[in-house]
């Protein structure tokens, strides 16, 4: 069974439920050409797990980077991350923004209006995220998060105000199947597939998104 929820097609990643995080951070690289790098994991402590960094408060346990250098870490090599996995094959996935894609974050209920309101316009979307904290990131082409917040306001948004943010450079999402400690795992809401292999610009997807975070910020 997939860890895929909600939408779409048939992909080439991942049958990734018992898959080994190892096989599907090499998938990321070979199939997607993704820079990727391991953060951390989850380890069992007095019959709990608890994130690899050691906060037991930890926010994001087992999905955030092990190290402060991570940027530097990331890799596209297929041969890398399999070797950076078998140092740690628990680790999680996480891909850095800002180089093959930046990710507009929003809400996951307006990320689901949105998404059907841009299959009805026929849209070309490119991977979507769905992350246990309810939030959604869509994948679209670098450079968004530069221009974004100005194609929001000019729809009559206020970016901070209906909750749309975007993800570049210096940032990054976790990816399928990692997961937030017990709060469960990353799920693909589109996932990766030949067809969406060509992300969109952010401006061919803000005017569904801002509308939709728009409507739920009024409730």
């Amino acid at each position: 069974m997939e860890e895929t929820i909600g939408v779409t097609s048939a992909a080439h990643i991942p049958t990734q439920r018992g898959e080994a995080l190892l096989d599907t951070a090499v998938r990321y690289a070979e199939e997607r050409h993704w820079d990727i790098f391991p953060g951390t994991w989850l380890e069992s402590a007095e019959g709990a797990e608890r994130c690899s960094c050691g906060d037991p408060v930890c926010a994001a346990p087992g999905a955030h980077p092990a190290r402060e250098d991570w940027a530097t870490q990331a890799t596209g090599s297929a041969t890398v991350a399999r070797r950076l996995w078998q140092k740690h094959p628990k680790a999680s996935i996480l891909l850095p923004t800002g180089r093959t894609f930046d990710a507009i974050d929003v809400p996951e209920t307006a990320g689901f209006l949105a998404l059907a309101r841009m299959e009805r316009m026929e849209l070309t979307l490119g991977p979507v995220t769905c992350t246990p904290d309810r939030r959604m990131q869509f994948f679209v082409l670098p450079g968004a998060a530069a221009k974004v917040p100005d194609l929001v306001r000019k729809l009559g948004w206020p970016p901070v105000a209906i909750d749309l943010t975007t993800l570049g450079e210096g940032s990054y999402v976790a990816a399928p199947p990692t997961r937030f400690g017990a709060f469960g795992a990353v799920q693909w809401a589109c996932r990766p597939t030949a067809a969406n292999r060509w992300l969109p610009d952010a401006e061919e997807i803000i005017s569904p998104l801002a509308y939709a975070c728009g409507r739920e910020a009024r409730r």
